[in-house]
């Protein structure tokens, strides 16, 4: 479709371009072959009369005048995706729409997983489409990327709309086999063992505890970091090492492996999971449901520690 000459398919490639500026990763989130985004980075710079994305070293950069369209585009964008997703009702039973959810394997283990397998039952032709969270979600959720952000607070987008999914607590794990590890740990047996921790996204972030023992000016001993909290149970197994995650994963995951939940021997806050949208979307009654049904699942799983969440109606 052309509006004033301009194929208006060239703007979703605008926005992507701006966004990664990188036309391979453009390319990559697009679904397009390299040369067919570079031949609509050459449609726009006909269009508009301008470089629109220049070399500056080995990166790209926009130019003075696509920093100007970067905010306009990425608004008509999500409100032409509201418009035409929107519906006066949303009934789930009928209803052939994928969700695309930002979450971390965490949240996808002990929530999205048991929501995906009721949806068969109650919402057959409803997808979730999952990826994991990273560094830019702010910039995913603002561009319509996404459809909901599962992730603490403090990693949302201030003064945008957003509400509790679930909280959590957390524990100390380790194999069952472990011999070195007491009954009930204290504060001293926890510095004192080999831990394995954890670190995420492009940044390598530290992990919840870490921050709490530099409080206390502790240093632990750390015999292996992994990249997510699932590859953690099963490096523990078989070894003298511990770890500290969600006492939800660590209670689902010792349901299958041979492993113990401790409780943890220093104050830790809970965890507390929002779910945060794109104030376009706030009242799409698919969203509704969607936020209304997680919320069912993660509350009917903490209740009775089962895979238990009827369909929800917002």
């Amino acid at each position: 479709m052309r509006f004033r000459h301009l194929d208006l398919n060239l703007l979703v490639a605008l926005d992507v371009l701006l966004e990664e500026r990188s036309v391979s990763r453009a390319a990559n989130r697009l679904h397009l072959s390299q040369s067919a985004t570079s031949g609509a980075l050459a449609r726009l710079r006909v269009y508009f009369d301008d470089e629109i994305m220049v070399m500056v070293g080995r990166t790209m950069a926009p130019t003075p005048l696509a920093q100007t369209l970067m905010e306009p585009v990425r608004d008509i964008l999500v409100r032409v995706q509201s418009a035409i997703e929107a519906r006066p009702v949303f009934n789930p039973t009928t209803a052939r729409r994928q969700f695309r959810i930002a979450a971390s394997d965490y949240v996808t283990e002990v929530a999205l997983s048991h929501a995906i397998r009721r949806l068969r039952q109650d919402a057959p032709d409803i997808q979730f489409d999952i990826s994991a969270t990273s560094d830019n979600m702010a910039g995913r959720l603002s561009c319509g990327d996404v459809d909901l952000i599962i992730s603490p607070d403090s990693y949302l987008i201030p003064e945008q709309p957003r509400e509790i999914l679930f909280k959590d607590t957390y524990s100390c794990v380790a194999w069952t086999g472990n011999d070195s590890v007491p009954g009930a740990l204290t504060f001293e047996n926890y510095l004192e063992m080999t831990h394995v921790t954890v670190m995420m996204g492009d940044k390598r972030s530290g992990t919840f505890e870490q921050g709490f023992l530099n409080r206390y000016g502790a240093i632990r001993k750390v015999a292996a970091v992994a990249p997510d909290f699932s590859s953690v149970a099963s490096i523990i197994v078989g070894t003298d090492l511990i770890t500290t995650m969600h006492t939800r994963l660590a209670q689902l995951y010792a349901r299958y492996m041979p492993l113990r939940v401790l409780p943890v021997p220093i104050e830790l806050p809970p965890l507390v999971e929002m779910m945060q949208w794109h104030p376009q979307f706030e009242h799409d009654p698919g969203i509704a449901w969607l936020r209304a049904y997680l919320r069912e699942c993660a509350s009917s799983q903490n209740a009775t520690g089962e895979d238990c969440c009827p369909a929800a109606n917002p």
